[in-house]
C-alpha cells in the first residue's frame, strides 16, 4: 500500500462515516457520572502532570481485584478523564478500577510512553497492600492504542510482575505501517522505534494469558493485525482467545468491557482466576 492507502486502512474513524464526536461524548459524559458518583483517589507515578493514576476501590473486608483500563486515542488524544466509564460497571462487581493517565506525543516518545505506563502498573503493584488490591489479580484492558501500549508493557514488566490478564480491544500490534502516513506525523516512529514497540517483533514466551477482541465494523488491517498477534500467541503457547464483538466498532466496543456480554464475561474471568 501508498503512504496514503495505509494511512486510510489505519483510520477506524473511516468505518463510523467519520464522525467521532458522538463516541467521545459518551466517554466524557459517562466518565463524569463515574467521577460523581464513586470515591476516586488520584496516584501519582512520576513528577510531570500527566503522569497520573485515577483509582476507585469497592468497600469490602479484604483486597479486591483490580481492573486497569489504558486509552487509546493513537499516542496523541485523549485522557484518563475521558476513560473513567467503566468504573462504576467494574465496582459492581467487586473489583477496583483504575485509569492510568500519560504524556501525550508530541511531547513525549513511544519509548517514554511505554516507560511512563509500565512505571504507573508497577505502581499500583507495589503499593497493592495500601491501595486494598490483590496484586496477583490485576487485569488490564486497552483499547487500540492502549490495546499496543497493554501488550508491550507486558512484555517489558518482569515474570513476577505480570497481570493475571489482559484484554485487548482492536489494537495495532505491528507499527511499522504507520510510518509515512499522517498518523505518525505527532508520534515521529522510525523503523528502529517501531519494531521495539511492535509486540510481534518482541518474545512472548512470557505473555500473560488474554483476549483479543475487535468489533465487526472495523477496518481490515485492524482486524488482520489482531488475528495475527493472536496467533503468534497461539504458535509461542500462551493462553489467548479471540473475539469478534458483532454490531461494534473501533470505538463503541469499550462498552461491552463491563457488561452482560461475551467479551464482559473475560474481565471477571481473568480477575476471579477462572478463564481459559
Amino acid at each position: 500500500m501508498t503512504p496514503a492507502e495505509r494511512g486510510q486502512a489505519y483510520s477506524p474513524s473511516t468505518m463510523v462515516g467519520g464522525d467521532l464526536a458522538p463516541f467521545i461524548k459518551a466517554y466524557v459524559d459517562q466518565s463524569k457520572a463515574a467521577y460523581a458518583a464513586l470515591d476516586v483517589q488520584t496516584l501519582s507515578y512520576g513528577p510531570h502532570p500527566a503522569q497520573t493514576i485515577d483509582l476507585a476501590v469497592p468497600r469490602a473486608d479484604g483486597p479486591v481485584p483490580l481492573h486497569v483500563f489504558i486509552h487509546g486515542g493513537y499516542w496523541q488524544q485523549l485522557s484518563k478523564k475521558e476513560s473513567f466509564f467503566a468504573a462504576p460497571e467494574t465496582l459492581a462487581q467487586g473489583m477496583g478500577f483504575a485509569a492510568i493517565d500519560y504524556t501525550l506525543a508530541p511531547h513525549a516518545t513511544l519509548d517514554e510512553i511505554v516507560a511512563e505506563v509500565v512505571a504507573a502498573l508497577r505502581l499500583l503493584r507495589a503499593e497493592a497492600s495500601r491501595l486494598r488490591i490483590d496484586p496477583a489479580r490485576i487485569v488490564v484492558s486497552g483499547s487500540s492504542a492502549g490495546a499496543q501500549l497493554a501488550a508491550i508493557s507486558a512484555i517489558e514488566l518482569g515474570a513476577a510482575e505480570q497481570p493475571a490478564g489482559l484484554i485487548l480491544l482492536s489494537g495495532i500490534y505491528d507499527l511499522r505501517p504507520l510510518i509515512g502516513t499522517y498518523i505518525n506525523d505527532p508520534v515521529g516512529l522510525d523503523t528502529a522505534s517501531a519494531k521495539r514497540n511492535s509486540a510481534t517483533f518482541r518474545g512472548l514466551s512470557g505473555f500473560p494469558p488474554c483476549v483479543i477482541a475487535w468489533g465487526e465494523i472495523e477496518t481490515s488491517e485492524f482486524i488482520r493485525q489482531s488475528r495475527v498477534f493472536a496467533l503468534m500467541l497461539d504458535e509461542a503457547e500462551r493462553d489467548v482467545a479471540t473475539l469478534e464483538v458483532a454490531g461494534r466498532n473501533h470505538f463503541d466496543i469499550v462498552h461491552d468491557l463491563t457488561n452482560d456480554s461475551a467479551l464482559g464475561a473475560w474481565l471477571p474471568k481473568f480477575a476471579f482466576g477462572d478463564a481459559g
